[in-house]
């Protein structure tokens, strides 16, 4: 379970880099304009995944632990962005962000009636954020 739960991140931040810097249309949506956005973001999320698969592998409980927090963070940053304005509560800045770099996504969620609507690329996201928190909660809990 520790290999997996090293690996998760890994594969988390491989699919945050490949879905935010290849053009994959209409998997993603990507603009030239937004470049600078993209490179701020992948700055605040990028070593998140590499803290936890480090926090693991050290195989400590406090590093566990720390790790645990990290993920349990990821999860409610995605649900914030993502599950809460998909049912409805979101703020202006969020819908019109969604329209400008994710209205052209690919979903497989009803978008009638809603504002902004997790594509199949968060969704991927979303997977990959429970399987990483579960496998390092695995992990934490059995040392």
């Amino acid at each position: 379970m520790r290999t997996i739960a090293i690996t998760m991140p890994l594969v988390w931040l491989a699919w945050l880099v490949l879905t935010e810097w290849v053009p994959l249309f209409p998997l993603n949506d990507l603009r030239s304009d937004n470049r600078r956005e993209r490179l701020g973001d992948a700055a605040v999320n990028y070593p998140i995944p590499l803290l936890i698969a480090g926090g693991v592998a050290l195989d400590h409980p406090v590093s566990r632990i720390a790790a645990l927090v990290l993920c349990l963070l990821v999860l409610v940053g995605h649900v914030a962005s993502w599950w809460l304005p998909y049912a409805g509560i979101s703020s202006a800045a969020q819908r019109e962000s969604y329209a400008r770099d994710y209205a052209r996504t690919l979903k497989v969620l009803p978008t009638q009636g809603r504002a902004v609507v997790p594509d199949v690329q968060h969704m991927v996201v979303g997977v990959l954020s429970l399987a990483m928190t579960g496998s390092t909660l695995a992990v934490t809990l059995t040392g």
